[in-house]
C-alpha cells in the first residue's frame, strides 16, 4: 500500500512540473511535452497535461494585457518595455492575423516553433481586439495542432532512443 502511494505522488509530481512548465512562456508545450517524456511520461499522456496547461495563461493575456500594458505605458521604468513588446508582437504577428482573422491567429499558435504558441497568438489577438470567444477557440485549435506535432515528434525521438 505505502509503495503504491508513493508512486502515485511521485508521478502527480510529474505531472505538476509538466503542466505547470508548460503555462511558462517561450517553453509552453513544445517543452514540456519532451520533458514529460524523458520523465517517464506516454507522449499522449504528456501532451494532454501539456495542453491544458498551455492553455492557462490564455484566458488572462486576452481579458487583462491591454488594461495592465495601458497602467504600464503611464510609468516612466515600464514604458518602453510595453512598447516594445507591442510593437515585436505586432510586426511578428498582425500581418497573418489581421489579413486572416482567426485562420491566422491558428496558424500562428500551431506553428511549433519559439516565439509562436499560446503567449504570442494570445498578445497578438489582444492587441488586435479579436473578441475572446474567437481568440481563445483559436488559440486552442492551433495549440491542439501543436501539441499533435509535438507528441509525433517526442514519440519518434523516444523510440529512437530506447531502439
Amino acid at each position: 500500500m505505502g509503495f503504491e502511494l508513493t508512486e502515485l505522488i511521485h508521478l502527480f509530481r510529474i505531472e505538476l512540473t509538466v503542466f505547470f512548465m508548460a503555462a511558462v512562456p517561450m517553453v509552453e508545450l513544445r517543452g514540456a511535452i519532451p520533458m514529460g517524456v524523458a520523465l517517464g511520461m506516454s507522449p499522449l499522456h504528456a501532451t494532454i497535461i501539456s495542453y491544458l496547461g498551455s492553455l492557462l495563461p490564455a484566458p488572462f493575456i486576452l481579458l487583462w494585457i491591454k488594461p495592465v500594458f495601458d497602467i504600464l505605458r503611464n510609468t516612466r521604468p515600464f514604458r518602453r518595455i510595453v512598447e516594445k513588446l507591442t510593437e515585436r508582437s505586432m510586426n511578428k504577428s498582425s500581418p497573418k492575423v489581421q489579413r486572416y482573422g482567426a485562420w491566422g491567429l491558428i496558424l500562428l499558435v500551431a506553428v511549433p516553433l519559439p516565439g509562436t504558441g499560446v503567449w504570442s497568438g494570445s498578445l497578438a489577438a489582444a492587441l488586435l481586439n479579436i473578441p475572446f470567444k474567437w481568440a481563445f477557440l483559436a488559440i486552442m485549435v492551433g495549440n491542439f495542432l501543436a501539441a499533435v506535432a509535438v507528441m509525433m515528434l517526442s514519440d519518434g525521438v523516444s523510440r529512437l532512443w530506447l531502439w
